[in-house]
């Protein structure tokens, strides 16, 4: 039976409230092995850490805990196959927008210039709105001509990896192409938190290190976004516990301090120090582009609903019934004329109502760095109780542990023979 599988179930046979020693009796699992997979039952179901008056330790699941687990699994697969799909759909809905917003343009400019000419052919009475009519093809023509320049490199934002953090790291906000630009404007340049996750274990396991591999639970806190949800409950510890084989510790008072001893393990002796005291997130921002260049694609926006505005009163002009009528490419430009109003008016819409999606999620970014610094700021000022808490930590500091090269007792870079020889005449030497 699978060491999950028998914790489980020796869980659930114990009426849900058990210790490592109950789970380890029950399962017939060495008690390593009950505790590690204890922890992580733990963690991935939001049980609870409880310490009796004598000090023992003991973990309590919910009833329900295997749903728990079952709706977490299904969910956290979900989410793992969903992230391969979006990269690769926003891999196409960026070549989609790209070919579309060119394709639109092109059609709305010489939709008008196929207008003008339709109309400048036909005999009419009204001189006025012919050179009406002319002066809103000489638009059209500017802007063709405008956009036949070609803005540096237009197909580097049609990589798949484009919103990957490696490459944001690597863009220089100065470099970026007109058309590059355009899409940083529309679509923002990815998650700046995309590593969080990965910075979050970093400076945990070096906070833990620093601390000669003993905290408490306030050491935490700073380095995670939910510590609060009961008074005096330490269940956000567990998650740690079970990334980094730790366990906790009791004083006679009833206080926990938690001990990872694997951290302590290093090939050669290493000092650690966190990088900063809380764990920060990084604030959204709507673009990177430089702001000349979002006043731009701002311009090609507004350019491009204007046009399609002239474009569509054009199409309305009562001389051109006929030639619509007939169909050919003036009539598939009347057709599909509400698409292109909607794209244009789509176009500039997106990116304001980005901004005030952005303007909420740093909000929350806000709120939660606030609350981190918070609980930074009472390790600095401890309390009686907090500074009781870290001294009765204190106690059980160890150094670290260097595996020295020098002492192995084996290694597969060498026959087993020879390793046994020298470990002999070393042996000899000392006594």
């Amino acid at each position: 039976m699978a060491p999950r599988t028998a914790v489980m179930e020796a869980v659930e046979k114990l009426n849900y409230r058990v210790t490592i020693g109950d789970v380890a009796a029950q399962s017939g699992l060495d008690l390593n092995t009950a505790q590690r997979e204890i922890l992580a039952l733990a963690s991935e179901t939001g049980g609870n850490i409880q310490v009796a008056e004598s000090g023992e330790v003991a973990y309590k699941f919910a009833p329900d805990f295997r749903q728990i687990l079952v709706s977490r699994s299904f969910w956290l697969q979900v989410k793992e196959s969903l992230k391969g799909v979006w990269k690769w759909a926003f891999y196409a809905i960026r070549i989609s927008f790209g070919i579309l917003l060119v394709a639109s343009i092109l059609i709305v400019v010489l939709g008008i210039i196929a207008a003008t000419i339709a109309l400048n052919s036909q005999k009419s009475d009204n001189d006025r709105d012919d050179r009406r009519s002319d002066n809103r093809g000489g638009g059209g023509f500017f802007f063709l001509g405008g956009w036949g320049n070609p803005f540096g490199n237009p197909f580097i934002m049609f990589a798949p990896d484009y919103y990957e953090p490696q490459r944001l790291r690597q863009r220089d906000p100065n470099e970026m192409n007109f058309l590059e630009s355009v899409f940083s404007f529309l679509f923002g340049d990815g998650n700046p938190n995309a590593d969080l996750d990965e910075r979050r274990w970093r400076e945990i396991a070096s906070m833990i290190r620093s601390h000669n591999g003993v905290v408490i639970a306030e050491q935490i806190a700073p380095y995670l976004d939910e510590t609060s949800r009961l008074e005096g409950d330490e269940y956000f510890v567990i998650p740690v516990l079970s990334k980094f084989n730790g366990f906790p510790e009791v004083s006679d008072a009833g206080t926990l301090a938690y001990k990872f001893p694997e951290l302590q393990k290093v090939a050669s002796e290493r000092k650690a120090k966190t990088s900063s005291a809380y764990l920060q997130e990084k604030i959204w921002k709507f673009s990177q582009a430089p702001q000349g260049k979002i006043a731009l694609s701002i311009g090609l926006g507004v350019f491009y609903l204007v046009s399609a505005l002239v474009l569509s009163n054009l199409l309305q002009n009562p001389r051109l019934a006929t030639t619509l009528n007939s169909g050919g490419f003036l009539g598939l430009v009347n057709a599909s004329m509400g698409f292109l109003l909607g794209y244009a008016v789509l176009f500039l819409s997106t990116p304001a109502v980005r901004y005030f999606v952005l303007k909420y999620l740093n909000r929350g970014i806000g709120d939660r760095n606030q609350k981190r610094f918070i609980n930074a700021e009472k390790l600095q000022k401890p309390s009686t109780t907090l500074r009781e808490k870290l001294d009765f930590a204190r106690t059980f500091a160890t150094k670290q542990e260097v595996i020295d090269q020098n002492n192995l007792a084996y290694t597969t870079e060498e026959d087993l023979a020879d390793q046994e020889y020298k470990k002999m005449l070393k042996e000899n030497k000392q006594g």
